[in-house]
């Protein structure tokens, strides 16, 4: 049953993930962008997972546990995706922006799951 709440969150997180990061890059670029911008999807996916994940830390019921926080979060937040842009930039000679990702992304990611945190 586990495995089925998991799998059910991480269902519904993995597409909202793309659609967010789809709906961001449409959003802000307009095609007028020439140079690469701040991956503002991966950002904004980070940034909600995280609250979220604060949020849990007042919930002790398992099963919202499994569903919610390492399913739906696991799919929608992304690691590898902010490292892998993160990278990108700073190989493609954006350090600054790369830097810029990097202090978005723990700083606010962090403020967001204390805020989380702090309303359960």
């Amino acid at each position: 049953m586990n495995i089925l709440l998991v799998a059910l969150g991480a269902a519904v997180g993995a597409p909202l993930r793309f659609l967010v990061d789809k709906h961001m890059v449409e959003r802000l670029l307009l095609g007028r962008q020439t140079e690469p911008p701040l991956p503002w999807g991966t950002f904004a996916v980070n940034i909600l997972g995280s609250f979220v994940l604060g949020l849990l830390t007042g919930v002790t019921d398992r099963t919202t546990t499994l569903l919610v926080g390492v399913g739906f979060c696991g799919a929608f937040t992304t690691y590898s995706t902010f490292a892998a842009e993160t990278t990108a930039l700073a190989s493609s000679g954006h350090r600054g922006k790369a830097l810029l990702n990097v202090v978005l992304n723990l700083g606010v990611g962090l403020a967001a799951a204390v805020l989380g945190a702090l309303l359960t």
